[in-house]
């Protein structure tokens, strides 16, 4: 699986000759699956790279399992270098050739599917899960005291029973609720260990209130939805709930994202737009958030003295002289040093405004 570490692995490495990054949708329900390798070795032809397509035609041929739904493959034969990622989400077929592995679309998935917890609760429990780059791993879980209710047309099992909500008593409150606040403690444990940056919260509506209300606000401020559940759901249900609960909310905070940096532009507070002073922004670390239209692509320049950027192809750089050397993806270049720099990324689908500003925009830090 495609982890931070391993990310920024990707993100930190820089060759002395071509790194060839191939994205191949395997996809079975599509029915990539028996056309990939084919359409693999149409990809390559064009790439004249021998020992980097030795070694991917070889992998995806002799190795590869089959599991996943595409998978990310990056060679540089000439310093024995080869990383694979099967991915649970397909993504479009794509082949690069550069000093660096091609990272926008694992970013991408980042974005999109990254570092979720699913918190699935009722009076007595609560099952504990991940959701990463759309594979759902469950923990072990929390158990609290039993629950015993009234029983049917009878009285309280308690002799204090004093009312209230029919089937329950104040004890059987008092249990639910220590139950809940233990929970509550065991999830930030949980959430917190496991890097966690959003929350689902799953079970009845009613569980779902009592046990939100014992989340610090920090948490409390990260979950962003909430959904209907049996607690004895099984996994496939509760991975398709959240792949679709996670694309819905990936597309309603894109466009609010978009609006604001825009407006933030516009009003020449901390917002960039246009690839140029995006770049600039990017270099000088300031960028805290970095949005960039799936679709969008630009060469770019780079100085070799200074590392000054910019789209305008110039004969030395007007800072410090230097010359500068082509970006075959000046997008590519500023995804790498914001991500290196903690910022965000958010690769945006389908938000018109930011195609009308350029493809790109930023919030940024000051």
């Amino acid at each position: 699986m495609l982890t931070e570490q391993k990310f920024e692995e990707l993100l930190a490495y820089q060759a002395s000759h071509p790194v060839l990054s191939v994205y191949l949708n395997t996809d079975a329900l599509t029915g990539n699956d028996e056309s990939a390798l084919p359409r693999l070795r149409a990809m390559l032809r064009s790439v004249d790279l021998p020992q980097d397509k030795e070694v991917v035609l070889g992998y995806m041929e002799r190795e590869y399992d089959g599991k996943g739904r595409s998978v990310a493959l990056f060679s540089c034969a000439s310093e024995d270098f080869f990383r694979v990622y099967s991915l649970a989400i397909p993504v479009p077929d794509r082949v690069r050739v550069h000093d660096r592995p091609h990272v926008k679309p694992l970013a991408n998935l980042l974005d999109r599917y990254g570092y979720y917890g699913i918190i699935l609760v009722d009076s007595q429990r609560a099952r504990v899960f991940t959701f990463h780059l759309g594979v759902l791993q469950e923990h072990p879980g929390f158990t609290g005291k039993p629950v015993h209710r009234m029983k049917r047309g009878g009285g309280s099992q308690y002799p204090d029973s004093r009312g209230g909500t029919p089937g329950r008593t104040d004890r059987v409150e008092e249990t639910i609720e220590q139950n809940m606040k233990r929970a509550a403690e065991f999830a930030v444990r949980f959430l917190s260990q496991n890097k966690i940056r959003h929350v689902l919260l799953a079970g009845t509506e009613e569980n779902i209130a009592l046990f939100r209300q014992h989340l610090p606000k920090q948490w409390q401020s990260r979950v962003v939805e909430t959904f209907s559940v049996s607690m004895n759901a099984g996994a496939s249900e509760i991975q398709e709930e959240a792949r679709r609960l996670v694309a819905a909310y990936d597309r309603q905070e894109e466009a609010v994202l978009v609006e604001d940096v825009i407006t933030a532009a516009a009003k020449g507070r901390e917002g960039a737009v246009g690839l140029d002073d995006v770049l600039e922004a990017a270099r000088a670390g300031r960028v805290l958030t970095l949005l960039v239209s799936d679709d969008y692509h630009q060469s770019g320049y780079v100085c070799k003295s200074c590392g000054y950027t910019t789209t305008k192809k110039m004969d030395a750089c007007p800072f410090c002289g230097g010359q500068f050397s082509l970006l075959p993806d000046a997008v590519e270049y500023a995804i790498r040093h914001v991500m290196q720099s903690s910022g965000e990324v958010e690769i945006v689908q389908d938000v018109p405004k930011l195609r009308e500003v350029g493809g790109v925009a930023a919030l940024l830090r000051y």
